[in-house]
Order: C-alpha cells, then sequence, then structure tokens
C-alpha cells in the first residue's frame, strides 16, 4: 500500500490556525481536528491493522509562519511481520517556519516479531521557529512473549536549524548482532523515547534529572546548530507513559507555552 499525508497549517489574521491544504491517502486518515491552548490539534489515523512489509507512505507537514499544530496518533502503531522478507517504509518531513510551532506526539510504536521497518524523517526549523518532536520505541508485543524479536528497525533522522544541519542520526536495531546491548542494559523490556526540542535557549534541567528513578533513565544534550534533544530509557510502558506525559509538561512549560490538551487518555 503507497499512501501519503500532506498538511499545510497556516493562520488567520485573528491568530487562529486552520489546514489550508490537505491530502491523504490509505491507511492513513485525519479525524476531526479541534483548537485547545492556542493549538490545532490534528490526529493521524490508521484504520488498518498496521503496517506491512512493502507498504510506503509519506508525510510531508508544513507549520506555515503564526500556526500553531499538534500532530498526534489515538493509538500505537504497529508493523506486522515480513512476509516478503523486505521491509516497510516511512518518510516523513516536519517543515516549521518562522513564527510557527509544531508539535509531533505519537503513541508507541510496535514492531512485532519478524518486522523490518525503515523510517526516514527530516526536521526542518525556521529561525523563531519552534519543534517538540517526540518518538516512542516499543521492545515488541510484551504481552505475546515477543521483546526485541522483530527482524530489522533502520532509523533514519536529520535535523536542521536554518540551512544548518543540527543533528544526524542512524541507527539499525536487530536481534541477530549487538545493536540491541545498550537498550538491554538497564531492563530487559526497555521503551525507549527520543525527543528534539528546538526553538529555546534553555532547557530546565533541574526539572529533567528530576525524572530520573531507578526505573527511568534520562540523558540530554544540546544540538550543534541550536535546539536539543533528550533520550530516555524506561523499564516499561507504564513508566515510559509517565515520564513522556511529565517530559511534555516541562517543556512546554519552559517554551512559555500552554499544553494543549490531546482529547483522550494519556
Amino acid at each position: 500500500m503507497r499512501g501519503h499525508l500532506h498538511l499545510t497549517a497556516s493562520c488567520y489574521p485573528a491568530g487562529q490556525t486552520y489546514l489550508r491544504e490537505q491530502s491523504f491517502r490509505a491507511p492513513l486518515h485525519l479525524s476531526k481536528p479541534h483548537e485547545d491552548a492556542g493549538a490545532l490539534v490534528v490526529n493521524i489515523v490508521n484504520p488498518t491493522a498496521g503496517i506491512f512489509d512493502g507498504d510506503a507512505i509519506e508525510l510531508n507537514v508544513v507549520a506555515e509562519t503564526g500556526a500553531s499544530i499538534v500532530l498526534t496518533t489515538p493509538s500505537a502503531s504497529r508493523v506486522y511481520k515480513s512476509r516478503s522478507g523486505g521491509p516497510a517504509k516511512v518518510q516523513q518531513t516536519f517543515t516549521v517556519q518562522a513564527g510557527a510551532f509544531l508539535e509531533f506526539y505519537p503513541e508507541p510504536f510496535i514492531p512485532q516479531a519478524g518486522a523490518r521497518y525503515h523510517q526516514k524523517t527530516e526536521l526542518r526549523v525556521a529561525s523563531e521557529g519552534q519543534l517538540l518532536y517526540f518518538d516512542w520505541l516499543s521492545p515488541g508485543r510484551v504481552a505475546s512473549g515477543e521483546v526485541f524479536r522483530y527482524g530489522e528497525l533502520l532509523w533514519d533522522l536529520d535535523v536542521w536549524t536554518g540551512e544548518k544541519l543540527a543533528a544526524r542520526e542512524r541507527y539499525r536495531l536487530s536481534p541477530d548482532d549487538h545493536s540491541l546491548d545498550s537498550l538491554r542494559l538497564l531492563h530487559a523490556q526497555t521503551h525507549y523515547l527520543s525527543c528534539f526540542v528546538i526553538g529555546t535557549e534553555s532547557l530546565p534541567m533541574a526539572e529533567l534529572e528530576a525524572l530520573n528513578s531507578p526505573e527511568v533513565y534520562l540523558g540530554h544534550s544540546p544540538l550543534s546548530a541550536g535546539g536539543f534533544t533528550v533520550k530516555v530509557l524506561c523499564q516499561d510502558s507504564l513508566s515510559a507513559r509517565r515520564t513522556l506525559r511529565q517530559l511534555r509538561d516541562i517543556l512546554y512549560h519552559s517554551m512559555s507555552r500552554q499544553v494543549p490538551n490531546l482529547g483522550r487518555y494519556m
């Protein structure tokens, strides 16, 4: 299946964000957006069972000057066992113009046993733009005994601030080599959270450090050309969900923004 989601969020003169352009094709769909805390909250829905090998999905989202948009998903994203030996592919680009704000806050990504998946992400943030980007990688279907049993995950991500490359991540995870050792180091069923924060001068270090506990191991670092990244290893899904919610609240407050309600239990 070849699907896409193309969105352009713009801003009325009165300051309200709206979707100026939208185009989507299965397996992606949009639920009715709602406004909260000055942002337009848009749920990206996959009404099918999930993502299969051979699927190719493209997301391209632009927040134009003055717009404030939150993109989220109402349920986990599942990638199923590869029947062909090939991967499912997702390519996504998020662009934030000057004076705009964009948050991407998905539910967990669950790769099932034998799944093969390749994700390419490009984050482009103009000067005076603001971005919060989250990823939540689960170890698999833990309740079914599938812990780190996927075939292969490839994760490519570039962060651009203005015309400068601020961060580049490339990693491959597979149970066939040592690439999972770091995820298994602290917890047997580690949930991995990743966050990029662009558009704030500093992070509230004390509040972030206070999230550390026997269940949660959090680190953070500035990027080479502005912005920050936060990485977290969590013991299980409960500690991951709790930490993600707390992290989101802290980062919103550090950007002097109200936290938009996503319209669901978090």
